[in-house]
Order: structure tokens, then sequence, then C-alpha cells
């Protein structure tokens, strides 16, 4: 014998006069039945601010609840600058700080984890703030370096050098100091790229770069045993016998 028994795997909606006792109109009770939201629920996002069906299904899929959502709504977000936010990693009390402070959302760079990862960003970076901003770095300035990992006193010389964080953290690495970073007139990877490629060591590209030779005469020179600075007594030498 096949014994049919009812599908009440989900859960009917209450009835349109009950939503009406709630405040809500037929059209707007309609419209929450639509986007699959039950009363409750929909009394809470209308608490919380949000009073449009369509509105709550778009701060739901950002991950949003009725708890959550008004800490958006504070910093003027959208649905849509919440998911962008996310997507990046961050929650939606940090999306919202970052919102407020005019920041967009931006990738964390591999660039980032490569150059100096292995620090606690959530530890490093309000010890950061403070010491940047108390050096006088404007706040969207010091907000870049703490999002990039540098401890505060670190990143004061190449913030006010106007170095950009990620490139500073190149260049620190391969050896430049922030005065000579800035006199540089190519970029980071540029430079991080062609030294690399040529196969130069990272120790030694500020040594070469700083006394005025190319990756190709550095990897010249290193090949018939010369260091940087022999090759510039050499140099030295040449120049003065012409």
């Amino acid at each position: 014998m096949i014994v049919a028994f009812p599908d009440d795997s989900e859960p009917r909606p209450e009835p349109l006069h009950a939503w009406q006792e709630s405040g809500f109109t037929v059209a707007e009770a309609r419209g929450w039945i639509k986007e699959g939201f039950r009363l409750p629920q929909a009394r809470r996002w209308r608490e919380s601010g949000v009073c449009a069906a369509d509105q709550a299904r778009q701060w739901r899929t950002a991950g949003a609840t009725p708890y959550t959502v008004d800490v958006c709504l504070r910093a003027g977000m959208t649905p849509r600058d919440a998911v962008r936010w996310r997507e990046l990693g961050h929650s939606l009390e940090e999306a919202a700080d970052r919102h407020l402070a005019g920041e967009s959302p931006r990738p964390r760079r591999w660039l980032h984890r490569l150059f100096g990862g292995d620090r606690s960003r959530a530890a490093a970076e309000p010890g950061a703030m403070r010491e940047l901003l108390r050096a006088g770095v404007a706040a969207s300035t010091a907000r870049g370096f703490a999002d990039a990992g540098w401890a505060g006193r670190d990143a004061v010389e190449w913030a006010r050098r106007g170095v950009e964080p990620t490139d500073a953290k190149i260049f620190r690495a391969l050896g430049f100091s922030a005065a000579e970073a800035a006199k540089l007139d190519e970029d980071a990877v540029s430079v991080m790229v062609g030294w690399w490629r040529a196969g130069v060591p990272f120790d030694e590209v500020a040594a070469w770069r700083g006394a005025g030779f190319r990756p190709g005469e550095a990897v010249a020179l290193r090949a018939d045993g010369t260091g940087v600075e022999q090759a510039k007594i050499l140099r030295a030498l040449t120049e003065g016998a012409e």
C-alpha cells in the first residue's frame, strides 16, 4: 500500500490578514512573501531600517542580517558595497569603518604577503596607525601602511617620502632606503622584475642600482668575479683615463 504524505518541508507564509495586523499593506506583504521572507523576518528587517523586501534580499545576499545591517546603513553603504568588501575578506564592521574613512574596496594583494606577510595584521594595525598619525602622516596614507603590515616606526620615513606602501615593501626587501627609493624613476615592481630576471641577488640590487649600473652590466661584472665596490673603482679609473 502506498501512503502519500503532504510536502511540509517549506513552511507556508502567514495569511495576508496577519501581515496587515503587523502594519504591512497587502502589496508589501506580497512583496516580502515573493522574496521568501516570513512575517517575523520581515518585521525584524523593517525594525532594523530596511523597509523594502528587495533591499532586504540584497542585504541578506551580502551577508548581513537584521542584527548587523545597521552598521552598514549608518556608514551609508549599499548592499553592493558590502558584497565588494566581503569578497576581499573584510567583515561588515571593518568595511563600514573603511567606507566612512572614504576608502574603496581593494584586494589584499599577494605582494603584501610576499614581503612581510607573516606579521599579524590584526595585532599590528592599531599600533601602526597610532604611531603614523602621531608622526603627522595623513590618515589615508597611514591606513595603507597599516594594511600592508608595516610597524609604525618603520613606515614613517617611507610615508613621509611619498613611497606607496607596497612599493616600499619591495624596495626595502631589495635593500633600498626610503630616500634612495624616492629618487628612483621606476616603480618597485619594474625594478624587482628587471633585476630578478637578470639573476642579480636581491640583497645586491640596491648597491648595483645605486651605483648606476644596469642589470646586464651587473650580471657581466659579477660573472667576472667583480663586486659592486670594485666595479665602481674600475669605472672611476676608466672614466678618469678618458
